[in-house]
């Protein structure tokens, strides 16, 4: 399904921060891989294989960033059974390759300059997964890199910053995923709206948890929909939460002040579309908004309160995500509990957009047609 925003971009020094009409990503800069293009291109590809979802977007380039031209997203479940088992499944494998399959096609009709595909906790994990991906290559010409948990948490920082604002301090980020949640702590660079531009935000700590939403819910995904069973995730969580804390100090920067909470996940754009009452979700209305805290809390609220049937129901829901969500909501709960600040920046951006706006940046700071070269190299 297409996205419901044509131009995604990167902030000029004085752009708005947050999404409006033209909303805006950071590149991250990955070795580009060619998939089955031996002509020249104004477009790239990024593919994201998560624990949960197949996802796919192209984009050309359009002014600081790029237009959509094509994406596709699907459950595929990858990381299914793999906590209690180490593997994964020949049904979870089939499934991900069928999307695979449906990626590769729509990219063989609509060639690209540069693809860069990646594989994330369920790969990474499971004693088989290299197995798989030779097998994703074999039956579909693409070939994920499986990228470490530091990376994951560098690209959602890239791809969240201009979220930043210049009053920031500090950023803590967080995106929870399918098998994992990654925590970005985040110094963000005095010199914001200075001539030049903005240095990049660092990278001062990270932890991923091995605590998605996939692995949540075949562990406690039922008893998530009891106060009781919910709180006990929310407490597993936050202890986790309180070992990264105590290294990094962060409750004490929060107290400070000038620290900004940002959430990049499909737990927080629920919430955010919840919380705005949307008939239906929209990207649009999503990325970038900021909720107070207590909004936030009500819609998580509301959420918990619908019981499986009204989350199945809920259009910023539906069937496919209904045992996911409560997980989900616990984490960000846990990440609440652990860390009081007062409004969330909400993020319906990520891993792909990032490669994306990387690639681009990489071929404009060395304009050269690297296409013959990888036609050559990767091509069939």
């Amino acid at each position: 399904m297409p996205d419901d925003t044509a131009t995604l971009g990167l902030p000029e020094p004085h752009a708005e921060p947050h999404g409006s009409a033209s909303e805006r990503h950071p590149g991250y800069l990955a070795p580009p891989y060619m998939a089955r293009c031996g002509t020249a291109s104004s477009a790239y590809a990024a593919l994201d294989l998560g624990t949960n979802n197949c996802r796919l977007l192209v984009g050309a380039p359009a002014h600081a960033g790029f237009r959509v031209v094509d994406s596709f997203s699907r459950i595929v479940r990858l990381g299914e059974g793999l906590a209690a088992t180490g593997r994964l499944s020949e049904t979870a494998m089939d499934r991900a390759v069928a999307a695979l399959a449906a990626c590769a096609e729509k990219l063989a009709r609509r060639p690209v300059r540069h693809l860069q595909a990646v594989a994330t906790e369920a790969c990474r994990r499971a004693t088989n997964g290299a197995a798989f991906l030779a097998r994703v290559e074999a039956e579909t010409g693409l070939r994920p890199r499986i990228i470490s948990a530091r990376e994951e948490a560098e690209l959602a920082m890239e791809s969240c910053s201009p979220l930043l604002e210049d009053q920031d301090r500090r950023a803590l980020l967080f995106d929870i995923g399918g098998g994992s949640t990654e925590i970005a702590w985040i110094r963000v660079p005095a010199a914001a709206g200075q001539a030049g531009g903005q240095p990049p935000a660092e990278l001062i700590g990270y932890v991923s948890m091995p605590l998605g939403v996939v692995t949540l819910a075949e562990r406690a995904g039922a008893s998530c929909f009891t106060e009781e069973g919910f709180h006990a995730v929310v407490d597993e969580v936050a202890e986790h939460l309180r070992r990264f804390d105590r290294v990094h100090c962060i409750g004490q920067e929060i107290r400070a002040g000038g620290v900004r909470l940002i959430g990049t996940s499909g737990t927080v754009t629920t919430l955010a579309g919840v919380a705005l009452a949307l008939p239906r979700y929209r990207r649009p209305l999503v990325d970038g908004r900021v909720l107070d805290i207590e909004v936030a809390d009500q819609a998580l609220g509301d959420l918990f309160a619908l019981g499986r049937a009204g989350l199945a129901a809920h259009p910023c829901v539906g069937p496919e995500r209904v045992d996911f969500v409560l997980p989900g909501c616990a984490v960000y709960a846990a990440i609440r509990k652990v860390w009081p600040v007062p409004t969330l920046t909400v993020a319906d951006r990520g891993l792909r957009e990032g490669m994306l706006l990387r690639m681009i940046r990489a071929d404009r700071i060395a304009p050269r047609d690297r296409a013959p070269h990888l036609a050559r190299r990767h091509g069939p």
